[in-house]
Parts: structure tokens; C-alpha cells; sequence
């Protein structure tokens, strides 16, 4: 038996409201295309917004408008919903927490995972510092669904397979992003198709792609990979969904022609 899954992808703006509505629409894509689980990108709800409309449109865990469209739209399709991410209140009052959280079919907070790594680039005019504004996680997440174990991480955590492997074995990692187009044109995709192999489950990518409104260019490319690192389905630019079967019988098939899992030494 397989299990359809999909990855939305957005060009967000600044507006929750207007990204909300996308977001909802792309769902509904997904879904009624037969997707068990959607996968949002990171800050679908907001991008390019200034710092101090982005610390205001953090909510409480449980509480706010996000995660109740979250829970709502799960519920109202019957889906598991990764909910890319959103911006959540922290202990230090001046910074927020970059969160996903998921919903399962009948609109239930099942995991919530608190971005880690924090990205920081510098390369001429393009500078990004995401530790002066966002407090980092510190706890890695998975959780068990009918489709297997999911493990998340959210963009820049991408780089560090070490986090991946301390989940133990997955049948699905989920990976909400905002990659720029000078770092994912570069590394995106060999990135995702190594955290494939060398965990070897299925990789479901869900990422912004395109200009949005405040000049910021992301890489897009949200795709579907299965435990060899073939690329089953993608998205250049553009809003959209792409979707593939995630199938355990070819975990189970790569695992046991290559069971490189029980090879491990360091641990």
C-alpha cells in the first residue's frame, strides 16, 4: 500500500491574511488530489515583513489565528498537515521562535518542532542573521503516523545531517524552507537527495519560490525524493503542489539491498 503526500509551495508576502487564502486554496489542491500529507513552506504565513510586524504576529503555542487555520483546514480535508512554519512567542521577549507545527486528521497538534539551526549569510549585499530576531530550538522532533515515522526539520537545518540521524530511523523527513536563490541554486537539491540516501526514506520538501513583494528571491524547487535520491516530482518557481506516493515496500527494498542503517559504527 502507498501513501500520497505533497508539498505546497508559495511566494508569501507580508500579509497573513492574503497567504492564509493561498495556503487554504494549494490545500485543497492537494487534497483533493488524494494527499494524506500536506506539507506547508516556511513562514507561509508571512515573508518580507519588518521585523516588528513579524514579533507582532507571533502567537502562543495553542492560541492565534495561524494555528487555528492550521487546525481547521487538517481537520476539514481529513489530512496530516505539516504546517511549514510560523512565528511563536519566546522566552526572550524580543525575539520569536520559527516553529512547525503538525495537525493531524481531526485537527490535533501532534508534534511541534522549534527551528534549530539559525542561517546567517554575508555575500555583498546580501546579508542574512537570523540569531538577531529568532531564538533557537534545541529538541529534535519526529512522530509516528499510518504513513510511517516523519521527522522535520525546517530550511537552514538542511546542512546539518546530524540532526536527521539522531531520529533514528524515519520513513519520511519533512523539510518547510525559504531558501535564497544564490544558496539553493548552489546546494538545495544535493542537499535533499543526500539526506535521502543516506537515511534512506522519502524527502518531502516544501519551499517558497519566487520574487516576493519586498524584492527577496527564493529558490523554490520543492520536491519529492525517494530513499535512493531519485527526484519523483518538482517545482521550479511558481505557487503550486507536488506530489508523489511515499511507498514502504521500497524502504523496506533499498534498506535491504543496502542496509547501510545497520552498517553504522559511530553513533
Amino acid at each position: 500500500m502507498t501513501f500520497p503526500i505533497a508539498a505546497v509551495q508559495m511566494i508569501s508576502g507580508p500579509a497573513v491574511e492574503p497567504n492564509l487564502a493561498t495556503a487554504a486554496r494549494l490545500v485543497a489542491e492537494a487534497a483533493d488530489a488524494g494527499a494524506q500529507l500536506v506539507a506547508l513552506p516556511e513562514y507561509f504565513p508571512l515573508i518580507g515583513a519588518t521585523d516588528a510586524d513579524r514579533l507582532a504576529a507571533r502567537e502562543a503555542e495553542g492560541a492565534g489565528p495561524i494555528q487555528d487555520f492550521l487546525a481547521a483546514t487538517a481537520q476539514r480535508h481529513g489530512i496530516w498537515l505539516v504546517g511549514g512554519s510560523l512565528p511563536l512567542t519566546a522566552a526572550d521577549p524580543a525575539k520569536l521562535r520559527n516553529t512547525c507545527f503538525v495537525f493531524d486528521p481531526a485537527g490535533k497538534p501532534v508534534a511541534r518542532y522549534d527551528k534549530i539551526h539559525l542561517f546567517g549569510f554575508t555575500k555583498g549585499a546580501e546579508s542574512y542573521d537570523e540569531s538577531a530576531t529568532i531564538e533557537a530550538g534545541g529538541r529534535p522532533v519526529a512522530f509516528d503516523t499510518p504513513l510511517g515515522r516523519v521527522g522535520l526539520g525546517i530550511c537552514y537545518d538542511l546542512r546539518f545531517p546530524e540532526l536527521f540521524r539522531v531520529l533514528g530511523e524515519v520513513d519520511l523527513l519533512v523539510l518547510p524552507a525559504a531558501f535564497t536563490e544564490t544558496t539553493g541554486r548552489a546546494h538545495w537539491e544535493l542537499l535533499l537527495r543526500a539526506r535521502a540516501v543516506e537515511n534512506q526514506c522519502y524527502v518531502l520538501a516544501a519551499a517558497q519560490g519566487g520574487r516576493h513583494p519586498n524584492g527577496r528571491m527564493t529558490h523554490g524547487n520543492s520536491m519529492v525524493i525517494d530513499p535512493w535520491g531519485e527526484v519523483l516530482a518538482r517545482m521550479d518557481k511558481g505557487e503550486g503542489v507536488v506530489a508523489a506516493e511515499l511507498d514502504p515496500a521500497r524502504i523496506a527494498e533499498v534498506r535491504s539491498s543496502l542496509p547501510a542503517l545497520k552498517h553504522r559504527i559511530i553513533r
